[in-house]
């Protein structure tokens, strides 16, 4: 009875969060329950040397070519949502290692996280849920949330001064969560980390994104002509900066170090084989990266395992993001 949850109904636990997400959205068997909506890519990441005097990790080893599988995704539970230009735009990223390490990590286009902690992403989404009635949340549980969290009103002001780029191929993204870094000498200093685009980057026009999967066939035309390319940021924390709040974006005048390029050479409809099965568990680090004691972290990994479990089990369904017909569209 503990277990399942009975005699303590008001505990959040990773399966009620993934029974939550399934309120918000639907069950849409086979998915993730969030960034449902996505498509696989292949590439590699390029170091340039300059991340070791922060981590020992053999990523940053110079002229290490690491290979790379990758998703792009949209927010949401709703595997075939029509693409919007203020929609959360993900990027989940594995690096395969030497000896069967890894780095996985799992960022958003946003400049800050709009909850602070697990109960708060929970809260919010039964806050934000949309009436069925009028097709919008409800003003006065939005309202009422906001007011009990004014750090994600604020989060959410952050946001909406940083409008959004025209696709995913000329968006930021941001880890926002932070993680210790560790050299060979022992020195850990927190660090968070931005990919940073070598395209030209233009904001995203009102009602840019005209058709339902208009910033996916921007993204595969794109590859079409050629591979992308991010810069690897990585940003420096200082003792006054928290370090367990993703909410607060650290100050721009944080040192921050040009670790290598990251490539995207092609993208892949998502099935067998590829990101698709993936579990983008932002607390998958090699040595030298440890994950801070930001409480998203572990709860990020609980309930991505929860999902995995829930989505593998199931019956799976193409994706609408069929990569073979927006490159022909």
């Amino acid at each position: 009875m503990y277990v399942g949850g009975r005699l303590t109904p008001h505990r959040l636990t990773p399966a009620r969060v993934v029974d939550g997400l399934e309120a918000d959205f639907g069950k849409h068997a086979g998915f993730r329950r969030n960034h449902a909506k996505g498509v696989s890519v292949s590439g590699s990441f390029s170091s340039n040397g300059a991340g070791v005097a922060l981590s020992k990790a053999a990523v940053f080893e110079r002229d290490r070519q690491t290979p790379v599988i990758g998703r792009f995704s949209l927010s949401g539970g709703v595997p075939d949502v029509s693409d919007a230009p203020m929609a959360t735009r993900g990027l989940g990223l594995r690096f395969d290692l030497p000896g069967d390490e890894q780095w996985r990590t799992a960022m958003i286009n946003l400049p800050a996280f709009p909850d602070r902690t697990p109960r708060g992403f929970h809260e919010r989404n039964r806050a934000f849920r949309t009436d069925p009635g009028t097709g919008k949340p409800d003003p006065a549980k939005t309202a009422a949330f906001l007011k009990r969290h004014p750090e994600t009103a604020l989060a959410m002001r952050i946001a909406q001064a940083h409008p959004p780029t025209s696709g995913f191929a000329d968006s930021t993204f941001n880890g926002l969560n932070t993680f210790h870094f560790t050299n060979d000498s022992g020195r850990t200093v927190p660090v968070r980390w931005s990919l940073a685009p070598l395209q030209p980057v233009r904001l995203a026009a009102e009602g840019a994104a005209n058709g339902r999967d208009a910033l996916f066939e921007g993204l595969i035309n794109a590859l079409e002509a050629g591979p992308l390319r991010w810069r690897l940021v990585l940003v420096i924390g200082r003792p006054a900066d928290p370090v367990n709040d993703a909410t607060v974006p650290w100050p721009e005048s944080r040192r921050k170090i040009d670790a290598g390029t990251l490539t995207i050479g092609s993208a892949r409809t998502e099935a067998s084989g590829n990101a698709r099965d993936i579990n983008f568990d932002p607390t998958v680090v090699p040595p030298g990266i440890t994950p801070s004691d930001d409480p998203l972290l572990s709860a990020r990994s609980a309930v991505y395992a929860q999902s995995f479990a829930r989505r593998t089990s199931e019956s799976k369904s193409k994706s609408a993001v069929d990569v073979t017909r927006l490159r022909n569209d």
